[in-house]
């Protein structure tokens, strides 16, 4: 529920079930009883921190971001990896801390082209090019950008889109291009 709940714009209910995922996975010893897709003791800690960070926690959202990369390191989920990854460069992005966008976009770049991860190889192009875009480098960043848009678009991914076209246009206004940004 935190998941759905998050993407229907109902932050505060969505917290609810993160934190309550949590204190339920430690309360199992930190194991998680589901495998699946994603590992979801690693997907209800990446929720749990975007619930901190948009109450303005950012410390603690950092710290629990961290924890969900650690446990997948640990748990050597790649899938779940890149997802925690995928979570982590947003929440930097917020931030305006680019040298962690960027360090987090070409680790999910590196770890997505080793294990084949298509949707996540879009999303860090996307990350890089709006890191690149917000440094200076908007030409670069400008392509990276439309490059990792058509290839979530490849994958036939709709749920990040609209944030992924906000990064485009943000590019696309720091390169002085007002009107293409707004028709984003």
């Amino acid at each position: 529920m935190a998941c759905t709940l998050h993407y229907l714009g109902d932050f505060e209910t969505s917290g609810q079930y993160a934190i309550r995922g949590v204190q339920l996975w430690r309360s199992l010893g930190a194991r998680s009883p589901v495998v699946g897709v994603d590992n979801s003791a690693v997907n209800i800690l990446c929720y749990k921190a975007l619930f901190e960070a948009h109450i303005g926690e950012i410390t603690s959202s950092r710290a629990t971001m961290a924890e969900a990369i650690s446990l997948a390191e640990e748990l050597k989920d790649m899938y779940s990896l890149a997802m925690a990854l995928g979570f982590a460069a947003p929440l930097e992005i917020a931030e305006r801390n680019l040298a962690e966008v960027e360090r987090y976009s070409s680790d999910l770049i590196e770890l997505s082209t080793r294990h084949h991860f298509a949707h996540f190889l879009a999303v860090g192009s996307i990350f890089r090019g709006w890191a690149r875009s917000v440094s200076g480098d908007t030409a670069e960043g400008i392509l990276c950008i439309e490059q990792g848009i058509r290839g979530i678009r490849e994958t036939g991914s709709v749920l990040g889109l609209p944030y992924h076209l906000a990064l485009h246009a943000e590019a696309l206004f720091l390169a002085d291009c007002t009107s293409e940004a707004l028709r984003q």
